[in-house]
């Protein structure tokens, strides 16, 4: 089914029965139709093959497809207990200052507030004061501008944790 050159994280995903391989989607994004838009699609021959489904599925998520999957990310701040990759993920909010983590809290609040949702970033690579700063700047968008933005980190999230996924062991 996979060809050699297939990447072995890659081949084994492609392998793994529909339940099993929607778990492992599951935990890179919480979004149901992602999941099944990207399970439809397999095998897959490449990682790229791998991000351009991904990127069609996360382009076509409807509002609540959107809100289901940031339902699955905790916010900027406060990773999950336990969760390896919301601590790997908001690494750089971790030395931050008290000021800065009371800031960044004061924000989430204020972000949720106003569109209902946890305030979604590709917080990766990030430092605590840009998270902040894009709080901020994010703050002032409109409902409509802001469901794009998310859709954008969102695309960006999903092809670093499916990256994760094709490097690592598919098994869940």
């Amino acid at each position: 089914m996979t060809s050699t050159s297939t990447p072995p994280g890659l081949a084994r995903f492609n392998d793994l029965e529909e339940h099993t391989a929607l778990a492992v989607l599951h935990e890179a994004c919480a979004s149901t139709a992602w999941g099944k838009r990207l399970i439809a699609a397999r095998p897959y021959a490449t990682a790229d093959d791998l991000y351009a489904a991904s990127d069609a599925a996360t382009a076509t998520l409807t509002a609540e497809d959107l809100a289901e999957a940031m339902a699955g990310h905790p916010p900027i701040g406060r990773p999950r207990s336990g969760d390896p990759a919301s601590a790997r993920e908001q690494r750089g909010m971790a030395g931050a200052s008290d000021e800065l983590k009371a800031e960044m809290l004061e924000l989430n609040l204020a972000y949720q507030e106003k569109f209902g949702h946890v305030f979604l970033i590709c917080a990766t690579g990030r430092t605590g004061e840009q998270m902040r700063d894009a709080a901020k700047e994010r703050i002032g968008n409109s409902p409509e501008q802001e469901r794009e933005t998310v859709r954008t980190e969102l695309g960006r999230i999903n092809r670093i944790r499916l990256a994760r996924l094709v490097e690592e062991d598919a098994r869940p």
